[in-house]
């Protein structure tokens, strides 16, 4: 047996670790840099002027047999990291559903990585297997689930509603892990609209049911899943002797922010034995907002939800959450026995391991609890809230344009336009200048088979000089527009 000094253990010890000194230099850098970078986000680029350079040392350069030291990197960080990062927080980032982190994130990250919870088992992660549990808990009540509810957190929305199709197909296939899809049983049908998420389609690539069975059911006028159209599709496919499984709505999509009829939808779905799975990456937390709750009054009845809390939570990437009706689901699709990785149940303690595909899972539920517990849940109403005032107040200043126009209503706080009797190419070029000289980060949109421009507000700092800015300079880009067609 070995056994080693006191001072070789310590010495063993640091090769990977921080002496006093330099846990105190860290932690003084770490500060300084967040409160450098808030204080400075108005005024950095919003998309950077690469140096290509600088990114290609970084792949060129082999990392040192002797490391730099805890200054040494945070000047690499300081000269080369950040300046060739995109500016999500920035008050004018208005391209994605992607907001800024919440002011107690960066915080509450450090200490879960310095925890470095594994969630899967409860026995290495106690604390973390109750506070996940309470997030979820507290998400589910929100759409009014019960006490049989349950879910988990994932990386994002896309990878949820994965998840979530995968326990539909263990719910409808009871054999599924067995037998898997090599079998006689007809092939499975999955149906989503038009304006549907990608990651539907991708779900059914992965999963083996195939893309030539995914249905994308028409809209209305106001780009919402048509009922009538969607009962058409189930009807026609029992006749052809397939097997409709799952219907995935949206509320909340992802280029209009358009909410599809949840109640009717739900309707069709227990008329015909349907799992529902609502895809509400970007619009279930909506559901904090007193003003727009009742589009959200019926979610109870889906089997399946996915939500990001990395969108209206604020939380940073990676924050998404699958919340289910019944737990059991979960169970039936994802639990496996390993001996190894046996431990005692606990009635308070939850294993995620059961509840998802990861076996090695982060502590992702940690910073959606610090901000809930540190701010409120109030706080995060009010930011909902003026999120939505914003979108409200830029769809007015479009409609009031004359040289602008709305291309889809304006439920939530994603706003389509597009400047009159402009081309494609037109909306690419007045994009790339509000980006070229800094007055904010829009994307494009395709709605209703017309091009045009989408902002979608979803940060907490923008205001509405911001909006009135960005609306005056497209204003003025599309007079310009309008005088050079005249010319010609």
């Amino acid at each position: 047996m070995i056994h080693l000094t006191a001072e070789v253990a310590m010495r063993t010890d640091l090769v990977l670790g921080l002496d006093e000194d330099d846990r105190a230099t860290a932690g003084r850098l770490l500060t300084e840099f967040l409160d450098s970078y808030e204080r400075s986000l108005s005024d950095r680029p919003l998309v950077p002027d690469v140096d290509r350079a600088a990114l290609a040392s970084l792949l060129e350069n082999p990392f040192p047999d002797k490391g730099i030291g805890v200054e040494g990197l945070f000047r690499e960080i300081n000269g080369t990291i950040v300046p060739n990062s995109t500016a999500v927080a920035h008050p004018r980032f208005l391209a994605y559903v992607l907001g800024p982190p919440n002011g107690i994130a960066p915080h509450a990250e450090a200490i879960a990585a310095a925890l470095n919870q594994n969630c899967n088992f409860w026995q290495l992660s106690p604390a973390a297997s109750v506070v996940e549990r309470a997030v979820v808990t507290w998400l589910s009540g929100l759409f009014g689930y019960g006490e049989e509810a349950g879910g988990i957190l994932t990386g994002g929305g896309s990878i949820a509603t994965l998840n979530a199709l995968t326990t539909a197909l263990h719910a409808r296939r009871p054999d599924f892990r067995r037998r898997g899809l090599q079998t006689s049983d007809p092939q499975l049908v999955v149906y989503t609209s038009t304006e549907a998420h990608r990651c539907v389609d991708k779900a059914a690539a992965i999963l083996g049911i195939g893309l030539d069975n995914v249905r994308h059911i028409p809209t209305d006028d106001q780009y919402r899943m048509r009922v009538d159209a969607l009962e058409e599709a189930i009807l026609a496919d029992r006749a052809a002797g397939l097997e409709p499984f799952c219907v995935v709505a949206t509320p909340g999509t992802v280029t209009t922010g358009s909410i599809d009829p949840i109640d009717p939808i739900a309707d069709v779905c227990t008329r015909y034995g349907l799992w529902l799975h609502l895809d509400g990456a970007y619009g279930a937390l909506f559901v904090l907002s007193d003003r727009v709750r009742d589009a959200f009054e019926s979610a109870a009845r889906a089997d399946s939800i996915a939500l990001d809390p990395h969108k209206l939570l604020f939380a940073p990437l990676e924050a998404g959450c699958l919340l289910v009706r019944d737990r059991a689901d979960l169970t039936r699709a994802y639990a496996f026995h390993s001996s190894y990785l046996t431990v005692e149940e606990d009635d308070l303690m939850v294993d995620y391991m059961d509840h998802g595909p990861q076996l090695s899972r982060s502590f992702r539920a940690f910073k959606v609890w610090s901000a809930l517990r540190a701010f409120g849940v109030d706080a995060f109403r009010s930011a909902i809230d003026h999120t939505l005032d914003l979108a409200r107040h830029l769809a007015d200043r479009v409609a009031a344009e004359p040289d602008l126009e709305l291309l889809a209503p304006t439920p939530l706080t994603a706003v389509c336009f597009r400047i009159r009797n402009a081309t494609e190419a037109d909306h690419g070029a007045a994009l790339a200048t509000l980006v070229a000289e800094g007055t904010a980060l829009l994307g494009p949109a395709r709605v209703g088979g017309r091009h045009g421009i989408r902002a979608c507000v979803t940060n907490y700092r923008t205001t509405r000089a911001d909006i009135d800015l960005v609306v005056d300079r497209l204003a003025a880009i599309a007079g310009d527009f309008r005088l050079r067609s005249t010319v010609d």
